[in-house]
C-alpha cells in the first residue's frame, strides 16, 4: 500500500483510508460480521487509517470498531474520530456541542467504546455556532498534551475557521467532501490548507454511491438511509446524475477498470496531500476500491474524466437544505 502524509506535521497513513460510517445504519441496514471482516481485510491490505464518529449509530460504530481492532498491534492502525453532533433517542439531529467540557466527556466515552487509551485524530464534526473554534481547539490541545489524542483534525469548515484553528494548534488534516461531483474545495479551501500544510481526507469520493457505476434509478431506499432524503438522489436529479456517471463508464472500459476505480483514482490524482476515504461495507467493494491506488491516469485521461462530469452539471446539493446551512465550508 502506498503511503501519504497528513499535513506537514501529521502522521504517515495509507494512500486510501476506510470510512466506517456506513457500517452503522446511516446507509440502511448492514451485516455486522461482514463489516468486521471488511475492517480486517482493510488492515490486511495495508490500510491503516479508519474514520468514525461517536454519533454514528449512537456509539455502535465505535463499538463495532473496538471489536474489529481488539488484539491488534496499536501501532499498526490509526483511528480518526468526529464528535460534537447531538442526536435524540429517536435518531434525530438536534444540534452541536463542541464546548471543552462536552468534548472531553465525549472522548472518555469514545475511548471506552473503542477499547483504546488514545485516538489518533480527534475532530469536531461541524463548526459549533455557539463555541469559538479557539476554545474547541484549545481543549483538544490539552487532550493531546495529556496523551489521549495524537493529532488535531477539522471537518467541513471554511478558510477563516481553518486559519483561526491553526493559529491555536497545528492541524493535521481537514476532512471534507471531495469528488467529481463535489469540487467546491478547489477555489477557496484547498489553497488555504496547502498554504498552511494541512492534509485533506476526502469523504464522499463516490458521491455516496452515485459514482460507483452500480446505482440503478429504481432502487428502493430504506428510510434509515441518508440517501432517501438527499437531493441528488431524488427524481430528475437522480436521473441526471446517473447520466453523468455513465460518461465515466466508457473511460473505465478503455482502462480495463471500473467506474468506482476511475472516480477514486481522479481524487487520488489531485495531490499528494489528499487521502480518499472509502466507505466500503463489504470486502468485495473494498477490494475494488483498493485497485484504484495503482490505476495509471495520464493527464489526457484525467482531463477527459474531469470534462465528463463538469461541476456545474451536477443536479442537487450534497445535503438537504437544513444540513447545508450547518456547513461552515459552504459559506
Amino acid at each position: 500500500m502506498k503511503q501519504r502524509r497528513l499535513g506537514s506535521d501529521g502522521p504517515e497513513v495509507s494512500a486510501i483510508a476506510l470510512g466506517a460510517m456506513g457500517m452503522s445504519g446511516l446507509y440502511g441496514p448492514s451485516d455486522r460480521q461482514e463489516n468486521i471482516a471488511t475492517v480486517h481485510a482493510a488492515l490486511a491490505a495495508g490500510i491503516n487509517l479508519i474514520d468514525t464518529g461517536d454519533f454514528y449509530g449512537m456509539g455502535r460504530n465505535e463499538m463495532l470498531l473496538g471489536e474489529a481492532l481488539r488484539g491488534r498491534d496499536r501501532d499498526s492502525f490509526l483511528v480518526s474520530v468526529k464528535f460534537g453532533a447531538q442526536r435524540s433517542p429517536d435518531g434525530q439531529w438536534i444540534g452541536f456541542d463542541t464546548s471543552p467540557a462536552a468534548l472531553k466527556t465525549a472522548l472518555s466515552y469514545t475511548l471506552a467504546r473503542l477499547g483504546l487509551d488514545h485516538v489518533d485524530i480527534y475532530r469536531p464534526a461541524r463548526l459549533d455556532p455557539d463555541v469559538p473554534i479557539e476554545e474547541t481547539v484549545g481543549a483538544i490541545s490539552e487532550l493531546i498534551e495529556g496523551g489521549y489524542v495524537r493529532y488535531l483534525g477539522l471537518s467541513e469548515v471554511g478558510p477563516e475557521t481553518i486559519r483561526r484553528a491553526a493559529a491555536v494548534h497545528p492541524v493535521a488534516d481537514l476532512q471534507i467532501e471531495y469528488s467529481l461531483m463535489s469540487r467546491g474545495i478547489e477555489s477557496g479551501i484547498l489553497p488555504v490548507t496547502r498554504e498552511l500544510g494541512i492534509g485533506i481526507t476526502a469523504y464522499g469520493v463516490l458521491s455516496r454511491g452515485l459514482l460507483s457505476g452500480n446505482w440503478s434509478p429504481g432502487r428502493q431506499f430504506d428510510q434509515t438511509d441518508f440517501r432517501a432524503h438527499a437531493p441528488r438522489f431524488q427524481g430528475d436529479s437522480l436521473r441526471r446524475n446517473l447520466e453523468l456517471t455513465e460518461r465515466l463508464r466508457a473511460i473505465a472500459d478503455e482502462l480495463g477498470a471500473t467506474v468506482t476505480q476511475v472516480a477514486i483514482g481522479w481524487v487520488f490524482s489531485r495531490g499528494d496531500d489528499i487521502v480518499p476515504l472509502v466507505g466500503a461495507r463489504r470486502r468485495d467493494r473494498l477490494a475494488e476500491a483498493v485497485g484504484a491506488v495503482d490505476l495509471e491516469l495520464d493527464q489526457a485521461t484525467l482531463d477527459r474524466i474531469g470534462s465528463a462530469i463538469p461541476e456545474d452539471s451536477v443536479a442537487g446539493s450534497r445535503y438537504p437544505e437544513p444540513q447545508m446551512a450547518m456547513l461552515d465550508s459552504e459559506d
